[in-house]
């Protein structure tokens, strides 16, 4: 327990664009996001707790390209599905903690 904590404080410590991580870069360079750094670094932390680094990779595309999101949705690939699975949880997460 201790150390999620202390794990959890390094990464709040850390959100700046030096140790930003993918969803966090990601967010930060989008046109909707205008550079709002405590969105972006709640988005990560989030990503964090609900996706793996693969997943947290085909997310941050998503920022540059938001099509992509409703072409991996309605994909008929079975890896699209359990990630879309995954993304879903990451969005309710992240709403319900980053307002």
């Amino acid at each position: 327990m201790k150390k999620v904590v202390v794990a959890t404080a390094l990464a709040v410590m850390c959100s700046g664009a030096a140790y930003a991580g993918t969803i966090e870069r990601a967010c930060l360079g989008s046109e909707r996001a205008a550079g709002n750094r405590a969105l972006c670094g709640c988005l990560q932390l989030a990503a964090n707790s609900t996706l793996d680094a693969n997943d947290q990779r085909m997310a941050a595309r998503f920022f540059k390209d938001p099509h992509m999101a409703q072409e991996i949705r309605q994909s008929d690939n079975a890896g699209h599905a359990v990630f879309w699975k995954r993304y879903k949880s990451f969005g309710s997460f992240a709403e319900a903690t980053c307002r």
